[in-house]
């Protein structure tokens, strides 16, 4: 292939991908920002350079997640290691950190657990801003906690552990101040995960029996018995999934029982606070 400029290679992206992703790509494989590409659009890539951008392009144009391609995303505050053995962290995963963050005090320790941490990416960003607090995150794919752990090496966070655990299974007696996870909870036969970025994420981390609400009520129904007394349960949950999780917190004995609107307004979270006597 000849040599081409930004400019260039960048028109024959277009008639593949969106505008916006080709930019971010090529960005990335350059080490540059969006300016850059304006400012040197005659700018010749290497061979190197134009065979990498262009089988990034085939990859997207096959509906391949930019956050997978470029092997990161950001969430909160910080940039997170990615791959498709995890999640890709979402903007509305963000409403149920700023609730754990708002029942965790500043100013003393609170041991808090992540269930199915994925990325790390919940449990390092409360960790990094409750730093008196210790963090517990369990996953049970030894792939997501190896990426776990190396995003909260690189960010430097060093009040979090992860463990490796379906659930609480290997948590033996150990109790919390509060409890918070983003489990799967969309239907197996959900049409959508064969749409977009779904397609390409971990089944395990995305989908559930019982209409998925499976993992869901197994949290509900065992949180109490790793919950200190009046400490919290927050649960991600899908957009029709709040009055079910209200029920199933009511019958776990959960007092204070919410759910919480995401950005879009959709009801994403819901939690309650358990205030029976071990």
């Amino acid at each position: 292939m000849p040599s081409l400029t930004i400019e260039q290679i960048l028109r024959h992206a277009y008639q593949r991908i969106d505008k916006t992703d080709a930019h971010l790509l090529l960005q990335h494989i350059l080490v540059v920002n969006h300016a850059f590409l304006l400012t040197h659009s005659d700018q010749i890539l290497t061979l190197e350079q134009t065979n990498h951008f262009l089988h990034w392009v085939l990859q997207r144009s096959e509906g391949v997640p930019i956050a997978y391609l470029i092997g990161q995303r950001e969430f909160y505050d910080s940039v997170f290691k990615v791959s498709d053995a995890v999640l890709i962290p979402r903007p509305e995963t963000e409403l149920l950190v700023d609730l754990a963050l708002n029942l965790t005090p500043t100013n003393r320790a609170c041991r808090i657990l992540d269930l199915g941490t994925g990325s790390g990416a919940i449990a390092i960003t409360v960790a990094k801003h409750r730093a008196l607090s210790q963090v517990i995150a369990v996953d049970v794919s030894v792939d997501a906690i190896s990426i776990a752990d190396w995003n909260a090496k690189n960010l430097r966070i060093s009040n979090v552990r992860f463990v490796i655990s379906n659930w609480f299974s290997e948590l033996s007696n150990e109790k919390f101040d509060l409890i918070i996870t983003n489990p799967p909870y969309i239907a197996e036969n959900d049409p959508h995960l064969q749409q977009g970025d779904l397609r390409f994420e971990p089944k395990l981390a995305l989908s559930a029996d019982h209409s998925g609400m499976n993992c869901m009520s197994h949290i509900i129904q065992t949180a109490p018995q790793h919950l200190e007394k009046d400490g919290w349960l927050l649960l991600e949950h899908g957009y029709d999934q709040a009055d079910k999780c209200k029920i199933l917190l009511e019958n776990g004995n959960f007092t204070n029982i919410c759910s919480y609107p995401d950005l879009a307004g959709i009801m994403r979270v819901s939690g309650g606070q358990f205030s029976v006597s071990s």
